[in-house]
């Protein structure tokens, strides 16, 4: 005979897990992102991206009528290349 026991709060904890994954994946599906998601996925503040990133030319961003909208591979790759440039100037960035 097979006995098998679960405990509850690790198989919730597994599910909960697993969701997260789930939607991280179809996050990572969005091609364009706007300004909120660019925040998130930067872990900046509006005001801060705005300052560093969204009025930059060089920054891979378009205008769609009122909205600012972002390729998240592109940006991926800015910020890349971006964040080396800042470790070999020292690390420290100004905002103001």
């Amino acid at each position: 005979m097979l006995n098998i026991s679960l405990d509850e709060n690790e198989l919730k904890k597994l599910a909960l897990e697993e969701v997260r994954k789930r939607v991280e994946e179809i996050e990572e599906d969005m091609f364009l992102i706007d300004t909120k998601e660019l925040c998130k996925l930067l872990s900046l503040s509006r005001p801060t991206v705005e300052k560093l990133f969204i009025y930059n030319p060089d920054f891979p961003s378009m205008r769609v009528g009122k909205k600012w909208v972002f390729n998240r591979q592109e940006v991926k790759e800015y910020i890349t290349r971006w964040s080396i440039d800042v470790r070999k100037k020292g690390g420290n960035v100004d905002i103001d």
